[in-house]
């Protein structure tokens, strides 16, 4: 039987430089192109600009009060919806409001964070002019509507909020789009003009690949089984794919 110290005299033996061969490989290495950045609009101020806190209205002209009006926060976003750039952006994949603290919360995180020599960004959603009423704490029910609190903004899901652009990559500016993201009082998302359009075309194909007959919008508009007992009117709008 071989004993440790034999094990290891052995071992010291075979490593020796006598018994070691090098060989001297020539490896092949391919680097993709860099990316060629054309049409590239160049601004005078990169960064997001300061918004109002409350919407300016004539020294003659009481504020104007307003319901809630919460279908401004419902169902999709039929208008801005599509990335004016064609690079980079936050999009919000739910409803709710934004506040005067979440723009300059987005404004200043994203002017540190970001390269003003190779990026600019701009804003997608108009400053705060849906005003919100409250009355003070510890009043009686009645007396009327409570006076203004503060200005928001309505958001619709699928609403781009941000968007980034110049001479940047994605990986570049999703580290500090996403924390804002994830600051933001609804869900939201950092997304690229490549990853729409790969969701989109995903989208077209599960639709035309589609074998079942019985999709949600066929059961709904033909109320199969009497679905339309239980149904709300936006099923009959969307179909189920928006509260």
């Amino acid at each position: 039987m071989w004993c440790l110290k034999t094990v290891t005299q052995v071992f010291k033996s075979s490593i020796t430089s006598a018994n070691v061969n090098y060989n001297c490989v020539a490896g092949l290495k391919y680097f993709p192109p860099p990316i060629k950045y054309e049409n590239i609009e160049k601004v005078e101020r990169p960064k997001l600009r300061i918004m109002e806190r409350m919407p300016q209205h004539p020294p003659n002209l009481r504020p104007p009060k307003m319901q809630k009006r919460l279908r401004y926060m419902r169902g999709p976003e039929l208008v801005h919806n599509q990335l004016l750039h064609k690079q980079y952006a936050i999009i919000a994949t739910g409803g709710g409001r934004l506040r005067w603290g979440h723009y300059e919360m987005m404004r200043l995180t994203i002017g540190r964070k970001m390269n003003v020599n190779t990026m600019f960004a701009t804003w997608r959603v108009p400053a705060p002019w849906q005003p919100i009423t409250k009355k003070g704490q510890g009043q009686r029910m009645g007396g009327g509507k409570g006076a203004i609190d503060h200005y928001v903004t309505p958001v619709k899901a699928g609403r781009v909020i941000v968007e980034i652009a110049g001479k940047c990559e994605f990986v570049e500016c999703k580290g500090f789009l996403q924390q804002v993201a994830n600051q933001l009082p609804f869900q939201a998302t950092v997304v690229s003009q490549q990853m729409l359009d790969e969701l989109q075309a995903s989208e077209e194909q599960r639709a035309r690949e589609n074998q079942n007959p019985f999709t949600l919008k066929y059961v709904i508009q033909n109320n199969l089984n009497g679905c339309h007992r239980w149904l709300s009117p936006v099923d009959h709008k969307w179909f189920g794919k928006h509260l």
